[in-house]
């Protein structure tokens, strides 16, 4: 099954979409951590990237379509995929349905994480990644770290996105309602949208679980 996940940055996508991924047995990509990796690089698209990035902006469609086509053959979609920040316009939705049509695919859902803005705000401040492992942790919501400033799974000390401060989200937010925020409708008209409620009071468990039925 093709799974793409939705909601506004911070939504817990990532956290989700992974659970989903390992319950599943399936792969999971983030083109957003791949995005990352680039940025990283001394080249001048790395730093154009890097740029993007800081200032809250998405990366230009045509970019972000090449980037994906490039990582998405590498995987084996028969067995399913789960599309975590890929697409996030309509121009990247219908390459998306153009790739997986080739490959006689499509989209079976796609999953909406619906939660407040004011929440999402905090969420995003307040999480902390673990580079080496990529592990997602909170200091105030669901997976808080046993030992503080260090992962659970390797040790390695965690850090906070260059991006993960109120500002940047804010921008991101700007961007999402003109460009991403559409895509509901897009996939609502295509059959396969499912919103998945959350709130200050709901676990990453029972989100996971009550998406799991859901594909049952």
């Amino acid at each position: 099954m093709i799974i793409v996940m939705l909601g506004a940055p911070g939504a817990g996508k990532g956290t989700i979409g992974k659970r989903l991924a390992e319950n599943l047995d399936i792969t999971y990509l983030a083109i957003g951590d791949i995005f990352r990796g680039l940025a990283k690089e001394e080249t001048e698209i790395g730093k154009q990237i890097k740029e993007w990035i800081n200032k809250g902006e998405l990366i230009p469609d045509e970019l972000a379509m090449k980037t994906f086509e490039d990582e998405l053959i590498k995987h084996n979609l028969n067995k399913g995929i789960i599309l975590d920040g890929y697409p996030r316009t309509q121009s990247q939705a219908k390459h998306l349905d153009k790739l997986l049509e080739s490959l006689n695919l499509n989209v079976g859902i796609a999953i909406n994480i619906d939660v407040s803005e004011k929440l999402i705000v905090d969420r995003i401040v307040n999480r902390r990644i673990c580079p080496n492992c990529k592990s997602i942790y909170n200091l105030k919501y669901g997976h808080k770290p046993k030992v503080e400033g260090k992962c659970d799974k390797c040790g390695t000390d965690l850090i906070q996105r260059s991006d993960d401060n109120e500002k940047t989200v804010q921008d991101r937010f700007k961007t999402y309602y003109k460009s991403t925020k559409p895509l509901l409708k897009y996939f609502e008209n295509a059959g396969v949208l499912y919103n998945l409620h959350s709130d200050e009071n709901t676990s990453i468990d029972e989100l996971v679980n009550t998406a799991m039925e859901h594909l049952k």
